[in-house]
């Protein structure tokens, strides 16, 4: 104790200067705008630099199990392909009338490819950060998903990098429908299992049962229609018991996501700046 106290005593200049250094740094960016938006910057550049080779180590171990994740997803769209092909066969639709249509989308939507360098499951509104920003032509309220479904929305963006709003957050409320039929509700997550979400608002004479597939409704600028969501779980009535309310297992694993897609749709913007006129 006293070799402490002597210690303190020999340089108490030292650690005074220290902390007038840091008096006049804090007074100096907290009360100046142009020197907090300098060291704001900066710090979110490092931040992201951190998270980018966090993120990066947690893919590498991640490898295995997206590999098996992607694996199961071609397997399962094997199946679908082979469906559909049985399908058009049986109705007689010409081959080319398909390729049209797959020409058109192509030409409607873009696709980026980013990795997730920073994510959150157990909080009330949870968030992913990407490894890719307005440089690489991603703005905000794109479409985010991975190998298996619907990831999220993208909030906001930097230069290089981009926070996006899952689908495990509060503030999601994501258009849906059941598969097969044009009746659709809202997703929404009530903070407790990440592993499940709620369709509400589906009205009481729509049929649908329990493993039914539930895919994006189309009815909003951000994702095309027939992205895979999840399937129903559980069915209830609403509070009110004039709709359903409806359990839904979430396809993405949000603990295990790494690697996402970023969609563009041509138009977006036009569409959201109209719908916002009133």
């Amino acid at each position: 104790m006293r070799n402490l106290l002597n210690f303190l005593m020999k340089y108490n200049y030292w650690f005074l200067f220290l902390l007038l250094e840091v008096a006049s740094f804090v007074l100096l960016f907290r009360f100046n705008r142009y020197q907090q938006g300098v060291f704001l910057t900066s710090a979110g550049g490092v931040t992201g630099a951190i998270y980018e080779v966090a993120g990066s180590i947690s893919s590498y171990f991640h490898l295995k199990t997206a590999n098996a994740d992607l694996l199961e997803r071609n397997v399962w769209l094997e199946r679908r392909l082979e469906q559909l092909e049985k399908t058009l066969a049986e109705r007689g639709l010409d081959s080319t009338l398909v390729q049209s249509l797959e020409q058109k989308a192509s030409g409607q939507y873009k696709v980026f490819w980013a990795s997730v360098i920073k994510n959150s499951l157990n909080r009330a509104d949870n968030y992913i950060t990407l490894d890719k920003g307005s440089a690489d032509s991603i703005r905000p309220e794109m479409g985010v998903v991975d190998a298996n479904g619907v990831v999220g929305i993208v909030y906001k963006t930097s230069p290089h990098y981009s926070l996006v709003i899952s689908l495990l957050n509060s503030k999601s409320n994501l258009s849906c429908k059941i598969a097969g039929s044009g009746y659709f509700g809202y997703l929404h997550w009530e903070g407790t299992d990440a592993q499940y979400a709620y369709l509400r608002d589906l009205p009481r004479h729509a049929e649908f049962s329990v493993g039914d597939t539930v895919v994006t409704s189309g009815y909003s600028a951000v994702f095309p229609e027939g992205v895979m969501v999840g399937t129903v779980e559980e069915m209830a009535d609403s509070h009110d018991g004039l709709s359903y309310r409806v359990k839904v297992k979430l396809a993405t694993d949000f603990g295990k996501v790494t690697q996402v897609c970023v969609i563009s749709r041509a138009g977006q913007e036009e569409q959201k700046a109209l719908e916002e006129t009133d």
